[in-house]
C-alpha cells in the first residue's frame, strides 16, 4: 500500500530497523469475535525480522489471532510537540506533532515451547532492561510454561517520519531554532532527527 505525504516515508531498513528496536511498546489490531476491531498495548521485540511479544496462555487477543491470524502492528515514538508559542497568530491549524511511526501487516502465530521462545524472551528483557544483569530465562522456570509468546511475521512494513520534510529551508530553520530556545520535551531528540545540530542553530 503506498504513502499519501512521500516526503514524510521512510524506506531506509535501518532506520525502521531503529525505530523498531527503540520503541517499547507497540500497538497490536485483531479483529474480534464479535467483527469490531480489537486494540491491545504491548511490550515487543524486535527479532530477527519479526515482531514478538509475550501474553497470558488466554486472553481475547489470542482467541482473535486463532480465528484470524491476520493482525496490524504499530508502534511510534512521539518527538516535540508544535505549540501555540511559535506562531504569533495563535492559528489552531499550526500546531503540530512531530513523530516516527511504523505500521507493519502480517500473520500473527503462537511460538512454541524451545530455542525460539525462550531465546525471545530473553531478547525481550535485554530491550526492557538494558544494561542490567539479570539471570537468564530458561524453560525449566515456571515462568517460562505460564506464558505464551506471539510471533508476527510481516507480509508489509510501511514506515513514516514527520519532521517537517515539507516545509521551505526557511521555516525548517525558524522552526528549528524555536524548538532549540523552547528545550521542552523531545525538542532536542527533533533537532537531531532532522539532521540538525543543536549547538551551531
Amino acid at each position: 500500500m503506498g504513502m499519501r505525504r512521500h516526503h514524510s516515508e521512510v524506506t531506509d531498513q535501518h532506520e525502521i530497523d531503529r525505530i523498531l528496536n527503540t520503541a517499547t511498546i507497540g500497538r497490536l489490531a485483531t479483529t474480534g469475535l464479535d467483527g469490531y476491531p480489537y486494540v491491545t498495548p504491548v511490550n515487543f521485540v524486535y527479532y530477527q525480522g519479526a515482531i514478538y511479544f509475550h501474553s497470558a496462555p488466554a486472553g481475547e487477543k489470542l482467541d482473535n489471532i486463532a480465528k484470524d491470524p491476520r493482525v496490524c502492528f504499530e508502534v511510534d515514538i512521539p518527538l516535540a510537540y508544535v505549540d501555540a508559542g511559535f506562531d504569533p497568530e495563535r492559528r489552531p491549524c499550526k500546531l503540530h506533532q512531530f513523530f516516527h511511526c511504523v505500521i507493519i501487516r502480517g500473520e500473527a502465530s503462537m511460538v512454541p515451547d524451545g530455542s525460539l521462545k525462550t531465546a525471545v524472551l530473553n531478547a525481550l528483557v535485554a530491550k526492557h532492561e538494558p544494561g542490567v544483569h539479570l539471570a537468564p530465562v530458561t524453560e525449566d522456570m515456571p515462568a517460562y510454561k505460564a506464558c505464551s509468546v506471539i510471533g508476527i511475521r510481516p507480509d508489509s512494513i510501511t514506515a513514516k517520519s514527520d519532521l517537517a520534510w515539507n516545509k521551505t529551508s526557511d521555516e525548517r530553520l525558524a522552526l528549528a531554532q524555536y524548538l532549540r530556545s523552547r528545550r521542552g520535551p523531545g525538542d532536542i531528540e527533533t533537532l537531531k532527527a532532522m539532521g540538525l545540530d543543536p549547538d551551531a542553530l
